[in-house]
C-alpha cells in the first residue's frame, strides 16, 4: 500500500499512474480535493484501489490524519512518498517573507512531518520504505531561487541523518533527486523577477522520475539522480566553485529568466490551483533537448580544462 503526497500533478501524478500499473492500493494527497479526482479515476481506470485526501502537508496535524487514515482504510503503509513541493523564483530581498517561509514549511517540514506520521508504523510493522523527493539543487545553489535551494539542502541533511538513525531498523529510506523535470512547477512558481520563468534545459520526463520511485524500495542504493544534463553542474562545482558561480548565474539571466513583462505573483505557494492539472508542463521540445546535450558537453569541456590547469 503506497501513501503519495503532492499526488495531484507532476512527478506525484506520474507515479501514482505507475503504481496503479503495478496493481498497488494507494492513497493520493494533494492540498484540492479537485485537482486529486481525475488523478485518482486515473488510477482507477488501471486498475488501483484508490483513496483521495485533501492535505496540507505543512499542517503536521494535516499528515498525521492522513497516515491515519490510510491505515485505517487498508491495514498498513507499505511506501511513503513525499513529494508536495512548491518553488518561488526573485531575488532574496524582494521575496516576501511569508513566501520564503511557505516554500520551506512545504518542502522541508511537510517531509519531517510526513517522517514524523508514518515511521511509528513502520516500525510496528518492522519494515516499510520512506522516498523523499528532493532536487539537484540538494546539492548545487542557484541565484533567484533562494527559498526552494533553502528547502531542498534542508532535506538532504534531513535525509542523511535519519538515515543512519534508521540503520538496522528494517526500514529503508531513499532520496530522489531530480533534475530538470517536465512539470508544472514552473507555471505554478512565484515569480518576483519580472520575467518569464523558464526550466533550464533539457527537461525530463516526470515518467522517469516515477520510475525511479516505484524502483527505490526494491534498491539498495540511497540516492538516485534523475536528469543527466543539468549534473555536470556538480563536477564543474567540484573542479572550479567560481566558474560554477558565473556560469550558473549567466543560465539563470538568459536562458531562464529572459523575457521580461510578468507580474509580480505568489503562484500556488500560499493556496492549490484551482481545478485538474496535468502531470507535465509542455517544456519537452528538442531545441532544448539540443540546447541541454551542448550545456552538458560544455560543462565537462570547461572542468576538463580546470583540472587541467590545476
Amino acid at each position: 500500500m503506497v501513501v503519495i503526497t503532492g499526488a495531484s500533478s507532476g512527478i506525484g501524478r506520474a507515479t501514482a499512474r505507475e503504481f496503479a500499473r503495478r496493481g498497488s492500493r494507494l492513497v493520493l494527497a494533494s492540498r484540492s480535493a479537485t485537482a486529486l479526482k481525475p488523478v485518482a479515476d486515473e488510477c482507477r481506470t488501471l486498475g488501483a484501489r484508490v483513496r483521495a485526501i485533501a492535505t496540507d502537508v505543512g499542517r503536521e496535524e494535516a499528515v498525521d490524519a492522513l497516515a491515519a487514515e490510510a491505515i485505517a482504510e487498508f491495514g498498513r503503509i507499505d511506501v511513503w512518498v513525499g513529494n508536495a513541493g512548491v518553488m518561488s523564483y526573485g531575488a532574496f530581498e524582494r521575496t516576501p517573507s511569508r513566501i520564503f517561509r511557505q516554500v520551506v514549511e512545504t518542502n522541508l517540514m511537510g517531509q519531517v512531518h510526513g517522517a514524523r506520521a508514518v515511521l511509528p508504523h513502520f516500525r510496528r510493522q518492522g519494515r516499510g520504505t520512506l522516498v523523499l523527493v528532493g532536487s539537484l539543487y540538494s546539492r548545487l545553489a542557484s541565484p533567484e531561487i533562494a527559498p526552494y535551494v533553502t528547502s531542498k539542502f534542508g532535506l538532504q541533511g534531513f535525509a542523511e541523518s535519519l538515515r543512519q538513525e534508521l540503520r538496522g531498523s528494517g526500514i529503508r529510506l531513499r532520496l530522489i533527486l531530480p533534475a530538470t523535470i517536465d512539470t508544472p512547477i514552473y507555471q505554478h512558481a512565484a515569480n518576483f523577477t519580472g520575467r518569464r520563468v523558464h526550466p533550464l534545459p533539457p527537461a525530463t520526463s516526470p515518467r522517469r522520475v516515477a520510475h525511479a520511485i516505484v524502483r527505490a524500495p526494491h534498491r539498495r542504493r540511497f540516492t538516485t539522480f534523475v536528469g543527466n544534463a543539468q549534473r555536470a553542474g556538480l563536477i564543474l562545482h567540484g573542479v572550479w566553485p567560481r566558474g560554477y558561480d558565473a556560469v550558473v548565474s549567466w543560465l539563470k539571466h538568459r536562458v531562464e529568466l529572459r523575457v521580461a513583462g510578468a507580474p509580480p505573483t505568489a503562484g500556488t505557494v500560499l493556496s492549490p490551483k484551482d481545478g485538474g492539472d496535468a502531470s507535465t508542463g509542455g517544456w519537452r521540445w528538442w531545441p532544448g533537448r539540443l540546447a541541454g546535450g551542448m550545456l552538458l558537453a560544455g560543462t565537462v569541456l570547461v572542468a576538463a580544462a580546470a583540472l587541467r590547469r590545476r
